[in-house]
């Protein structure tokens, strides 16, 4: 099988952590291919993700690694034997590869933990408001092109028609509230949205409002993935240059604790739909 052009951010991760467990173990590439019967250059390729790797080829390398038996390796075993093309497929070569990767991050998350100051959850977008927000793009997007991103957006909801759908713990600060992409029509449609879909699926939303002051990570958009270990967890930045992905235990550590203060600060979940409600009235 010839190496993918472009492993998505989900392969990479498995290629990844098998590259952890072998350099933990003190092992070579040479004894990796030496288990598998492989030559030495396929294990490179299997470790960054642009070669596939069987399930029983992941538990060969984990046993060997002195890590045969852990959720960790059973986890990572079941990422091996993902098949099949998902829906966010059919946008690849029309969208950056990072759009995709944040749709199959939300796809495989058990619980997803939001924090946004200046931004609504793409996740929870209306349509109007997805193209208002693409439409201020610089440089300009064509049309075309906005059509395309507002549809991923739009689509990016299946995940909350999944039987294992994820749960959703999400925290926006007043600031983001506030912004009124599309005119206070927009702003106020988009506002009900996120109440009706809290209603819906298993939403908590809470809300940072202006007098809660300072806290730690008011500059960033963070999205936290929970994984079925936390070793696979994941965090995405958002960023104009587009998402950056992380999986460091110490950057991991941060951002759960950055996520704890800010929903220390946050008002309760009642609360927050109250306020929520307000602004909306207001608009």
């Amino acid at each position: 099988m010839p190496p993918r052009g472009t492993p998505t951010e989900r392969q990479r991760r498995l290629g990844s952590e098998l590259r952890k467990m072998r350099i933990a173990a003190d092992m070579t590439t040479e004894f990796a291919a030496g288990l598998l019967g492989v030559p030495r250059t396929n294990v490179p390729n299997m470790e960054s993700g642009r070669s596939g790797i069987s399930p029983d080829r992941v538990r060969t390398l984990a046993g060997n690694y002195g890590r045969a038996d852990s959720p960790l390796v059973d986890a990572l075993a079941a990422m091996a034997a993902e098949r099949g093309t998902h829906w966010w497929e059919k946008y690849r070569g029309q969208l950056p590869v990072g759009f995709l990767d944040i749709a199959e991050m939300e796809w495989h998350a058990r619980r997803l933990r939001i924090a946004l100051t200046t931004h609504l959850p793409g996740l929870l977008h209306t349509e109007d408001h997805a193209r208002a927000v693409f439409e201020q793009v610089i440089p300009r997007l064509p049309m075309s092109d906005v059509d395309t991103r507002v549809a991923h957006r739009l689509d990016r909801r299946q995940v909350f028609s999944k039987p294992d759908a994820p749960t959703v713990d999400l925290i926006l600060h007043e600031a983001a509230l506030r912004m009124q992409f599309g005119g206070p029509g927009v702003a106020r449609q988009q506002l009900e949205h996120i109440l009706g879909m809290a209603d819906q699926h298993d939403i908590t939303v809470r809300v940072v409002p202006f007098a809660a002051g300072g806290f730690p990570g008011a500059g960033q958009s963070v999205i936290y993935a929970e994984n079925v270990v936390p070793t696979l967890d994941t965090v995405e930045l958002d960023s104009t240059h587009g998402p950056e992905f992380i999986d460091s235990e110490i950057q991991l550590h941060k951002y759960r604790a950055q996520l704890d203060a800010m929903q220390d600060v946050a008002l309760t979940p009642a609360l927050s739909r109250d306020f929520i409600r307000t602004i909306a009235d207001e608009l």
